[in-house]
């Protein structure tokens, strides 16, 4: 059992079941009825939420355990969504054919974080939004939540390297936030968090 397995076990959801709260602010930018991307979704709360509100998702996660718990928290609030098992370092969604992929606390290593990145930014249409948040290395200073790994952990100087020229920026910035998102993230936290559109071809 991997890691991730280990931690979406049990009947509890470690993130708890409503979503991201940056997430919700910005959700407000996908036309009705988006086609979006959720890699790393774990058990399922953004997946879920963004199938609530109309939009056509697929969730992806390296977990089989926690898309459990993601199918069957879709099921509870009476909206489907499709799950993939996926390791985000070998991805090859089919290009443009996201409205949107979203990333929420998805901390990759280096060499798969670029990967997985490219991946996201191919998989989006022309005029596609990449909604992202994620922990900076603030964040080592704190007890709310996130990987100890300096390697690990973001900044918006590092995401724009990965975005390139393909994305131009609607909002992105590095601040404090409080976070209540179940058990495994509480209290105040230090991230980066942004929306980006793909340029037109």
């Amino acid at each position: 059992m991997n890691f991730w397995d280990q931690n979406f076990a049990g009947t509890e959801y470690r993130y708890g079941t409503q979503p991201n709260a940056y997430l919700a602010r910005q959700a407000h930018r996908l036309a009705p009825r988006s086609t979006v991307l959720v890699p790393g979704d774990g058990e399922g709360r953004n997946g879920v939420w963004l199938a609530r509100q109309g939009h056509r998702v697929t969730a992806l996660d390296l977990s089989s355990v926690g898309l459990d718990k993601a199918r069957r928290l879709a099921q509870v609030q009476g909206v489907a969504i499709d799950t993939q098992v996926a390791d985000l370092g070998q991805w090859t969604p089919a290009p443009a054919s996201a409205d949107a992929v979203v990333f929420v606390f998805v901390h990759l290593p280096p060499g798969v974080r670029e990967a997985a990145h490219r991946a996201a930014v191919q998989a989006l249409r022309p005029g596609g939004l990449l909604i992202l948040e994620a922990f900076t290395p603030a964040q080592l200073a704190c007890d709310s939540g996130g990987p100890k790994a300096p390697e690990l952990l973001y900044t918006l100087d590092l995401l724009r390297q990965d975005w390139g020229t393909a994305l131009d920026e609607l909002h992105a910035e590095e601040t404090t936030t409080t976070l209540d998102e179940g058990p495994g993230h509480q209290g105040p936290g230090q991230v980066v968090h942004g929306v980006w559109r793909k340029r037109a071809l």
